[in-house]
């Protein structure tokens, strides 16, 4: 396990005392709304990636938006920082608490506030989990489309703040292409609304900019999510492969020839090995990779796409198609796919998963060379991912009762994220930076452009107290994880007393 040790320049210092602090907040919140003994607040020290975790100085679980406004306000005037935590299913550590700060807890933001079925939109809180949304509309015909992995169990604040996808998102987008509009509080307690309820709203767009900022430029407190119409029809093909590389060859070539699945997502031997044990979702358990290709739209308009798609996965090599024929045999076959993270918790100890993200083309390249990384480290690899957009989840197994194990986990994953980045891609498609992944910001981004991202949340949090030391390194911490090569040139640090 990973002790989280923010670098020495990201560290937010203060002399508050706890007892002072505590005596303040409950002027405006009950006993039960504040958690300070060790057996109610260890539940918070970690997310989805319990490698990294901190115990929590204190939690609150305030109720309202009065007590969550007094709550920014006292801690912005007293200089302690606060972490905002939704459901804790993130697998960056970005919700990992403070040893020093106060950490809120959203569960009980909670309410789906009002459907607008005219004009296909939700007003909910972040607390609302993201597959309730869907439950909740789909008496109008309508749904919310992005659908991560754990949407039975994440946040649609925690979707916000991560730009979190899904299984559809090739063809939906991902959470910044399914909201209208935000409330935020600011760090000084300010109710701040972005976007609107229209097509478009005036000045900058800063609806994106706040959709993936991972809790560092200010707290949600109410997302307008678009909602869709129900598809007439949705079908899944299921295409076997005995080469993975023929396998990404498919996938750019679906992508080539101009149809738009609604999802396309690999596995390889060992996800589906895993997944058919678990869930019994009628997958070949003796080929080396799947693709799982969903169609929807008009009944006629599927009807072609399935004999378009299917011919390119037989020209590509597939040893088998199969058509899921019924609907609970198509939501069998995606249950499989979205069952595979704790899948793979049953043939291994640990896993570290990965989120990069590369160019279709390269994907049979990439996958093989994490191959040859697999072999170089001695950890095996089992790869799922949202093919159809490139954005990799690699689960590196690992025992973290083996020492060294954990680190060479790391290492591993770290080449990967180097070999995303070498090839055009990025270091994370939907997991966010968090924690895990702050120091490879160093390796993908300049010096100049880190200084950008440092002055945008100074615009925002100008005293820094909105989860600091998470997905924006500072230049000192750059400086001391080396110099990276970055489009062919060498990271400079011009301004490094500065951050």
């Amino acid at each position: 396990m990973i002790t989280i040790k923010p670098h020495v320049s990201e560290k937010i210092e203060h002399d508050v005392d706890k007892k002072e602090l505590l005596a303040r907040l409950k002027l405006f919140l009950s006993n039960k709304l504040i958690l300070t003994e060790i057996e109610q607040i260890k539940p918070f020290e970690c997310d989805a990636l319990p490698a990294y975790h901190c115990i929590p100085w204190i939690v609150v679980l305030p109720e309202t938006l009065g007590q969550l406004q007094n709550i920014l306000r006292l801690c912005y005037r007293l200089g302690v920082p606060i972490v905002a935590r939704g459901a804790g299913t993130g697998l960056s550590g970005g919700a990992v608490p403070l040893d020093n700060g106060v950490l809120i807890s959203l569960t009980k933001f909670n309410q789906v506030i009002e459907v607008d079925v005219e004009n296909r939109f939700a007003r909910v809180q972040p607390g609302v989990r993201n597959l309730a949304i869907s439950q909740a509309v789909a008496q109008y015909g309508l749904y919310y489309a992005p659908d991560p992995s754990s949407q039975i169990a994440c946040s649609i604040g925690g979707n916000v703040a991560e730009n979190s996808g899904g299984v559809h998102c090739l063809k939906y987008g991902l959470t910044t292409h399914n909201i209208l509009r935000l409330k935020m509080l600011t760090m000084e307690g300010e109710l701040v609304i972005i976007g609107s309820h229209g097509l478009d709203s005036p000045g900058y767009d800063l609806l994106a900019l706040l959709t993936g900022s991972e809790g560092m430029l200010g707290i949600i407190v109410e997302i307008t999510v678009k909602l869709l119409p129900l598809p007439e029809a949705a079908q899944v093909i299921l295409a076997a492969f005995d080469n993975v590389e023929k396998a990404g060859g498919a996938v750019a070539e679906i992508i080539a020839s101009g149809l738009v699945p609604a999802g396309l997502e690999m596995m390889d031997k060992a996800i589906i090995k895993a997944a058919e044990d678990f869930v019994h979702a009628g997958y070949p358990v003796n080929v080396e990779a799947i693709l799982l290709c969903e169609l929807d739209g008009t009944t006629e308009q599927v009807e072609e796409e399935l004999i378009q798609a299917s011919d390119i996965f037989l020209l590509q090599g597939a040893v088998e198609i199969k058509v899921a024929q019924s609907e609970q045999e198509r939501l069998k076959m995606w249950a499989g796919r979205k069952a595979a993270f704790p899948a793979v918790g049953r043939i291994s100890p640990d896993y570290y998963c990965m989120d990069g993200t590369i160019p279709r083309r390269y994907l049979a390249k990439v996958l093989k060379q994490i191959a040859q990384l697999s072999e170089h480290y001695g950890l095996a690899v089992a790869n799922v991912f949202h093919a159809g957009d490139g954005n990799l989840h690699p689960l590196i197994l690992y025992n973290a009762n083996i020492e060294g194990e954990l680190e060479k986990a790391e290492l591993f994953g770290g080449d990967i994220l180097k070999l995303s980045v070498e090839v055009g891609g990025t270091i994370t498609g939907e997991h966010g930076v968090g924690v895990e992944k702050i120091n490879y910001m160093c390796f993908q981004f300049s010096a100049g452009e880190l200084l950008l991202f440092h002055a945008l949340k100074a615009a925002f949090d100008s005293k820094g107290l909105l989860n600091p030391g998470k997905a924006v390194p500072t230049l000192h911490r750059c400086a001391e994880f080396g110099a990276m090569h970055v489009h062919g040139g060498i990271l400079s640090f011009p301004e490094l007393d500065r951050f």
